[in-house]
């Protein structure tokens, strides 16, 4: 809200705006002037009517430009609490419409209501008094669902596709024993179904292990399923299910970045879908990309010898290393 705060603070009508006013409150003792300050917060919360289904609702009160100049006014006024208050709060996550008034002390308020996600502005001009018309919540809480659903799909695609080089490693080990694609998606499948319980469960806080644990273990799986692919020829019925458990891990993997990143209010189960669609996603872009490098060669005697086995000889050095390193790191 655009007010005199300072006003507010001393118990003067917002309307009015001297040089008076400021030099009165900046003169105040310091236990005086908080008592203002808390004054101008509790006449704002009483005056301003913020209503999601007809219910009040409490916001907290702050004056971003305390100490700052208004950056609006162009007579020179000064100010010490500025003409910014910024009102604050939850929606509920039920509610389907939303209206603002204020009391007749602020005179004609005129409203903007801004709807970040899908850049829509709405503009009132209330009358001293009066209420807002209802504004609907229903569409922009779909929308913001779909906004929500695209921005996270994006962070699981990224974080495999560029940022993931240790689960890039882990699909291409997959990929080099697999000559034919049905064996491929059996083990991409059983990966994806494991790491989309562990990260559910992980990021509901029922299942959880340090980083220190599961980042060194992700290193050995790597390293594991490549030096398998050293010995073994054909696909073993086994693979599947270490897959299976190797995928837990990197769920947790996942977790961790999940939780860096932060899950947006009343989306959590949104944002989770997203991020692991794009995983899912990223996991086929890497091996779409692996069969366009080397899927030509794949029926070939010379396949294995020259493709899977330093490949793969590389491929386990690396996580190796890597569990080394994160393991001292930890």
């Amino acid at each position: 809200m655009r007010v005199n705060v300072d006003a507010l603070a001393l118990g003067a009508s917002p309307s009015v705006h001297t040089a008076e006013i400021a030099e009165a409150l900046r003169a105040l003792p310091p236990a005086e002037f908080e008592k203002a300050v808390a004054n101008a917060q509790s006449t704002l919360a009483r005056r301003v009517r913020i209503r999601f289904e007809a219910e009040k609702t409490a916001a907290t009160v702050t004056f971003p430009e305390r100490g700052r100049p208004d950056p609006t006014a162009t007579d020179a006024v000064p100010t010490v609490l500025g003409a910014l208050a910024r009102l604050e709060g939850r929606i509920p996550p039920d509610a389907t419409t939303f209206t603002f008034g204020a009391s007749r002390a602020f005179n004609v308020v005129q409203l903007t209501i801004v709807d970040e996600t899908t850049g829509a502005v709405v503009k009132h001009m209330l009358s001293p008094g009066a209420d807002s018309p209802d504004y609907r919540l229903r569409e922009v809480q779909a929308e913001e669902r779909a906004v929500v659903l695209v921005r996270y799909l994006m962070l699981g695609f990224e974080h495999i596709l560029p940022k993931g080089l240790d689960h890039i490693l882990f699909v291409l080990g997959l990929f080099l024993l697999s000559a034919h694609f049905r064996p491929l998606l059996w083990q991409v499948t059983a990966f994806t179904v494991a790491h989309s319980v562990t990260l559910a469960l992980s990021m509901a806080g029922i299942a959880s292990l340090p980083s220190r644990i599961v980042e060194p273990l992700i290193a050995l799986s790597i390293a594991y399923v490549a030096i398998e692919n050293l010995f073994v020829k054909d696909l073993k019925p086994w693979r599947p299910v270490v897959v299976f458990l190797f995928g837990l891990l990197h769920g947790l993997g996942f977790a961790g970045v999940l939780r860096d990143l932060g899950m947006p209010d009343g989306r959590f189960a949104v944002a989770l879908v997203g991020f692991n669609v794009g995983v899912e996603f990223g996991q086929l872009a890497v091996v779409a990309l692996a069969f366009l490098a080397v899927g030509w060669f794949r029926d070939r005697r010379q396949y294995r010898p020259v493709i899977v086995r330093p490949c793969s000889l590389l491929i386990a050095v690396i996580g190796l290393y890597w569990a080394v390193q994160r393991t001292l790191a930890g």
